[in-house]
């Protein structure tokens, strides 16, 4: 998973990629394609 400091270049990187708050932390997550996840936080 990769640690970016801004998340929103990579959630148009793919058509099923979504950002997700969970724990204060932002995920990008992709249940298609699982190598776009992505964490800021």
């Amino acid at each position: 998973m990769k640690i970016k400091s801004s998340l929103k270049a990579l959630k148009t990187r793919h058509a099923a990629c979504q950002v997700v708050r969970r724990k204060g932390k932002v995920y990008v997550i992709n249940k298609v394609d699982p190598r776009y996840k992505a964490k800021q936080g």
